[in-house]
């Protein structure tokens, strides 16, 4: 037994080695056929950490959250504010404090946007404690499209967000004095802008996939879960719904905030159009085509439907060409896409790589493994699911039945 699992265990770190050395030459790899193929990656791993932070909420407590997209943009819009010249422009009191302008360090704004991000989520989980179902997707859409319009829309009587305009000129991170948005060299190698924020999102991705993998198997994880699987039968248990699912809430948004916060950084400019609908709904389809409450299957998800509709940018192009132009590329892109997500949702119901089902009964034929007998001498039988178990056969008494008296 001892040998087996240090063989196990030698095989796991064998995999882990292999995957950690693919992560590290996989840009260096991609980057010969272009850094468009990197940025590719880049944006991909940022929808990742979206999603971990969204199935927090709707894989582990069951709370269906259509707003996601809300938290993205605060931390986005703290990061804008906070490494960018729009508030000294706007207010001559930041100006004359802030003579060189206003740059707040990364180790300051990702922190904050995970706070300002989580206590947003707090917020909106407050009045939506009692909400169910379709009732609760319906009020957190809501609170998407009010912070979407409200940023659309603080432009006057004072400029703070600029409008549809969106805020520009937003810092780039340095770490150690060392710009990510500028060309490196290292170890020989060429280290372009999306390859060294490739290495940051690749880091945070693996921390936020710590996190999550811890919260799963702890109490407050096992908690959540029981609240997704019957809220009535959790509080009867006397476990405390109301706090937990705020934590889920705040959780769950912080996610949201650090990659908002990266977003900005690394596009250098953000607008209201950025954090749409549009973006709530495909996080909520990476985490359900991947496999709710499963982290490797909300990985995969996140990853196939942020990498799907770039990659099929070079097939609708030139089925564009093909048909004279007669076709629109955009609208052609996501009729492909829309058909993916129907033929593997169709063929693949709980998701691409759903979580193991628990207590599942044995296949018919299958051995029974032995146990102790029942109080009538007989062995219990497990049947496959919709059977019931054959008539008991009562042997034939023998002589005459005496009545009892009362």
């Amino acid at each position: 037994m001892t040998r087996f699992a240090d063989a196990t265990r030698q095989q796991k770190l064998v995999v882990f080695i292999g995957a950690a050395v693919l992560l590290c030459i996989l840009p260096f790899v991609v980057q010969t056929a272009g850094n468009a193929w990197v940025r590719i990656i880049d944006i991909a791993l940022l929808y990742v950490l979206l999603a971990l932070g969204l199935n927090i909420v709707v894989g582990y407590a069951g709370l269906l959250d259509l707003g996601y997209v809300a938290f993205y943009a605060v931390g986005a819009y703290m990061l804008g504010l906070l490494a960018s010249p729009q508030l000294t422009d706007t207010f001559a009191s930041f100006k004359n404090a802030f003579e060189n302008g206003l740059h707040t360090p990364w180790w300051v704004v990702i922190p904050l946007g995970a706070l300002v991000a989580g206590g947003a989520g707090v917020l909106l989980g407050a009045p939506t404690l009692k909400l169910r179902g379709d009732y609760l997707a319906i009020v957190t859409l809501g609170f998407g499209e009010i912070v979407r319009v409200f940023m659309n829309n603080l432009d006057a009587p004072v400029n703070i967000t600029n409008g549809p305009k969106g805020i520009t000129g937003i810092d780039e991170i340095s770490i150690f004095g060392v710009s990510l948005g500028k060309t490196q060299h290292f170890f020989g190698l060429e280290w372009p802008k999306v390859t060294n924020y490739y290495f940051l999102f690749l880091l945070l991705v693996i921390f936020a996939v710590i996190i999550c993998y811890r919260l799963e198997r702890s109490r407050i994880g096992r908690a959540w879960m029981a609240i997704r699987e019957d809220e009535v039968a959790a509080k009867a248990m006397g476990i405390n719904t109301r706090n937990l699912k705020l934590l889920a809430f705040g959780m769950g948004a912080t996610f949201g905030g650090v990659s908002g916060v990266m977003f900005a950084s690394f596009q250098g400019f953000i607008s209201p159009e950025s954090f749409s609908l549009q973006e709530s709904v495909m996080i909520v389809a990476m985490v359900v085509l991947g496999g709710i409450g499963h982290l490797p299957g909300v990985i995969v998800g996140s990853l196939l439907l942020a990498a799907l509709p770039e990659v099929l940018r070079y097939v609708a192009g030139p089925l564009q060409q093909m048909t004279d132009g007669r076709l629109d590329a955009s609208i052609l892109r996501q009729l492909l896409v829309a058909l993916a997500m129907i033929g593997i949702m169709l063929s693949r119901p709980r998701g691409l790589w759903p979580s193991p089902e628990h207590g599942r009964l044995r296949a018919p034929g299958a051995e029974t493994p032995p146990t102790s007998q029942g109080p009538g001498g007989e062995l219990p039988v497990k049947l496959p699911h919709g059977e019931l178990p054959p008539a008991r056969q009562i042997p034939p008494t023998t002589g005459h039945i005496v009545p009892t008296e009362r």
